[in-house]
């Protein structure tokens, strides 16, 4: 391994793009530290110290890197192109035109591509003004149970709300260019590799509450998150192989086919999608109760869908992410258009009929592994609020959305260095 690291610096191309994902990095998290225009420095610092964000805007702060409790102009970090990536890929299996590009290959993608960023855009708009406006208020960040409030001062006038909403749209929209940068010059897939750079920054904080808290427990805890990448590791690159057969044909005097292959079926379909789902909807009764002003609606929300600590909480996050896990398995792996393509030309599995029975088939080994992998999404979505509940530790980094993109994003930038060096000839990480 460590002569395949010596090999990427000595590939002088290989060097370049390395070099210029970590200056894009770099140029990403200065501007994680630049605050918004306006913004008052002492509250700031004392949400910073505080930092008990919660509901959605605990995903935003992760994706961010801690951006938006500092409320810098990249706050929204990429989780308005990662909301708007899903609801376009929802609206393909909807709406037939865009079904229709999907299939036209490179130039319809690259017009499904415009349309999620125009979408990023406006998604960005609305949520940079709920977060001014619900930050000002003292509905967003609180320190020892009292709301901070007041961030752009008493009078919020319209010329301050434009000015914050604009740095914070910008911002992102800045961030989904640095990310394609990093696609096209760099190495890896850059929206992925500025969100595993956002989660690395928080794990030194977050290590260093864990030790404060005690050596025996931060031992444990060290133990155990070595123990959940192993098994995320193993879980992620789990996958059951369907034998595919593909027939002779003749075509003039030439003779075709006759190979076998097989289809992939990951355990793990949906990767972390069905937890940013369940997330986002379990805030809905949140903001529900904040509009509606009831208060019996709004005193069982706070006691019981609002933090971790409530089995309400828990359970609903457990059940909703097995939902959602085979709801998007659903979605992104149709069977009947695989068996209709192997159909096509001239593929079978050993022992079903091609057509409906194929697709009949798939679709059922497709349920019954992903229920496990729908179980183990969940128990690692989970971990977190069971340490907090067992010890008392608010800041656990090895459980839910973090440790699952983190491993993800990091087996996939391997295999693609992996890739560029064996295309060299050289040996890569995994002989």
């Amino acid at each position: 391994m460590l002569s395949a690291f010596r090999n990427t610096i000595k590939i002088p191309d290989l060097r370049k793009k390395i070099l210029f994902s970590i200056f894009i990095i770099a140029v990403y998290r200065f501007g994680s530290h630049i605050p918004v225009p306006g913004i008052d420095f002492d509250k700031i610092k004392e949400i910073e110290a505080a930092s008990k964000e919660g509901g959605i805007y605990a995903l935003i702060n992760l994706f961010s890197g801690g951006a938006l409790t500092s409320f810098a102009i990249f706050a929204l970090g990429i989780m308005p192109y990662i909301t708007s990536s899903i609801i376009m890929q929802l609206l393909t299996v909807v709406i037939p035109r865009l079904e229709t590009l999907s299939k036209e290959g490179e130039v319809g993608q690259k017009k499904i591509t415009q349309y999620t960023r125009y979408m990023t855009v406006v998604l960005a708009l609305l949520q940079s003004l709920g977060i001014v406006v619900t930050a000002n208020s003292g509905r967003l960040f609180s320190a020892g149970g009292r709301p901070i409030r007041d961030l752009f001062g008493t009078n919020l006038t319209t010329g301050k709300i434009f000015i914050a909403v604009v740095s914070l749209t910008a911002g992102t929209a800045m961030i989904m260019w640095l990310g394609e940068l990093i696609t096209q010059r760099g190495i890896g897939n850059g929206m992925s590799i500025l969100i595993f750079s956002s989660i690395i920054s928080r794990l030194p904080f977050e290590g260093a509450n864990i030790y404060a808290a005690g050596k025996l427990k931060f031992a444990v805890l060290l133990a155990l998150g070595v123990a959940i990448i192993v098994a995320v590791v193993l879980v992620e690159q789990a996958q059951r192989r369907i034998p595919v057969q593909y027939a002779k044909r003749v075509v003039g005097r030439k003779l075709y086919g006759g190979s076998s292959t097989y289809i992939p079926l990951k355990v793990n379909q949906a990767g972390v999608i069905p937890i940013i789902f369940a997330s986002s909807l379990l805030y809905l009764p949140v903001l529900a109760a904040t509009i509606l002003q009831n208060q019996t609606f709004q005193k069982f929300v706070n006691n019981h869908l609002v933090r971790g600590t409530s089995p309400y909480y828990v359970g609903g996050y457990f059940l909703l992410i097995i939902f959602f896990t085979y709801f998007y398995t659903a979605i992104s792996f149709n069977p009947l258009d695989v068996a209709d393509n192997m159909k096509k030309y001239g593929g079978f599995i050993p022992g079903i009929r091609p057509g409906r029975p194929t697709a009949e088939y798939l679709d059922h080994i497709l349920t019954r592994i992903t229920l496990p992998g729908s179980m183990f999404l969940a128990s690692i979505a989970i971990l977190p609020f069971v340490v907090q509940g067992a010890w008392g530790i608010t800041a656990f980094p090895f459980g839910g959305t973090a440790i699952l993109i983190v491993v993800g994003v990091g087996l996939e930038t391997m295999k693609q260095l992996e890739s560029q060096l064996l295309m060299r000839h050289y040996e890569g990480f995994l002989k």
